[in-house]
């Protein structure tokens, strides 16, 4: 039996048509076969909430270019069955549309094209298991009588699961997200919702081509707490007891505003301009001169991590710049529809296997032991796996290089 479920029309262009009964009758119902699941708000576009549908419909009398219409007449959606109100006329072609980037082939304005990226995330889905089938598919194949587990609760089962996928997405799984952004006047952007750790960040310029920006390290580093202080120096409390907040980083200010590629703006007491700063018609900043130490070798600017505000701070030769960031999530910033590539399936089940007989009582220690080292194993091959070298790549890349490689 075939695991491919849609056609190349419904995984391609998004769409699924269907024809209305002969009698035109009322309450007829259609069930698409997509694996993406209907989303269903409303069915009339005057409705706010209309836009939050992941499809839309349309209908046509004869079938051709330019002929459908929007339908926006009330309709129910149960599932992934839409079962249409009123009478339908005779021989009525319906199509569903899943949204997509270019707006689907159905609409004849701009409004009613279906825009959206639910057909774009799609593509590739095939080399990818959800964690809710995972957990399912553990449970048929790992529970029960006869079996290693006998039994055990399903929440156990995602709550390890959910502690694999995490542990993978660090160094296993590609759970690499990047986000396309511009450096604003501020030179602060908050951190995602799903961040986790960044891995790197580049700035893009006319042609395409990626720069990456370098962490300012020791260069700068921005305060966690801002206290007021007396005097003497001593923190100052409010009439809860914790210290007062002055709101403005002094370092950060400084920061923002030390022209990295203005020396002219420059006093000896914020740097040794001597010595850090090279005065070549006031053209090059720091990091940017000859015989510097290599750490601040670096023509793309800073970026910081904010941990006292959650955000990253640039340095402000980025301003207005386009930057792509890369970060890492844990996998499972979404819900139990977190993707699984399939080649580190099995060390998924070996994961979950391990931990649920590792965390019970009276376990004989030569079978956990036995489940540790399968489990290390699955891993390592899931790495070599996901690590996808291609041997034509690497030789391209050493081509011409003059260094012997030392083993």
């Amino acid at each position: 039996m075939a695991l491919l479920t849609e056609n190349n029309r419904q995984y391609y262009e998004g769409a699924q048509s269907f024809t209305a009964n002969a009698g035109g009758t009322a309450g007829q119902s259609f069930t698409t076969t997509f694996d993406t699941d209907l989303i269903f708000y409303a069915a009339s576009s005057a409705t706010d909430s209309y836009t939050n549908n992941n499809f839309k419909l349309y209908t046509s009398t004869t079938g051709a270019a330019s002929s459908y219409s929007e339908y926006t007449l009330p309709y129910t959606v149960s599932g992934n069955t839409i079962t249409i109100t009123g009478a339908l006329a005779a021989n009525l072609i319906l199509v569903v549309q899943l949204k997509k980037i270019d707006g689907g082939n159905y609409g004849n304005t701009a409004n009613e094209k279906a825009y959206g990226d639910i057909v774009e995330e799609n593509y590739g889905s095939y080399s990818y298991t959800k964690l809710n089938d995972v957990i399912n598919n553990f449970l048929v194949a790992y529970v029960g009588a006869g079996k290693l587990i006998p039994s055990v609760k399903r929440t156990d089962v995602i709550f390890h699961a959910k502690r694999a996928m995490q542990e993978f997405s660090y160094d296993t799984l590609k759970s690499v997200n990047s986000q396309e952004l511009t450096v604003p006047q501020g030179l602060s952007i908050p951190l995602p919702q799903d961040y986790v750790n960044y891995v790197n960040i580049y700035w893009v310029d006319q042609a395409g081509r990626q720069h990456i920006i370098m962490p300012t390290n020791t260069l700068h580093q921005s305060p966690t707490e801002l206290p007021v202080q007396d005097t003497s120096g001593v923190p100052i409390q409010d009439s809860f007891d914790n210290n007062i907040d002055s709101g403005n980083s002094i370092i950060d200010d400084r920061w923002a505003n030390n022209g990295l590629r203005n020396t002219g703006n420059l006093t000896n007491d914020s740097f040794a301009a001597a010595e850090f700063y090279s005065d070549f018609n006031n053209m090059v900043g720091y990091g940017q001169q000859y015989g510097l130490d290599p750490q601040y070798a670096n023509v793309n600017g800073y970026f910081n991590i904010n941990d006292r505000l959650n955000s990253i701070s640039f340095s402000n030769n980025l301003v207005d710049k386009i930057i792509n960031f890369e970060y890492i999530s844990d996998g499972l910033s979404s819900d139990l529809n977190t993707r699984v590539p399939k080649m580190a399936e099995e060390a998924m089940y070996a994961y979950v296997l391990h931990a649920i007989i590792a965390s019970r009582i009276n376990q004989p220690e030569y079978v956990v032991q036995r489940l540790k080292r399968e489990k290390s194993a699955k891993l390592r091959n899931a790495k070599i796996r996901l690590s996808n070298i291609k041997l034509n790549e690497f030789v391209q890349v050493m081509r011409g290089k003059s260094k012997w490689i030392k083993h």
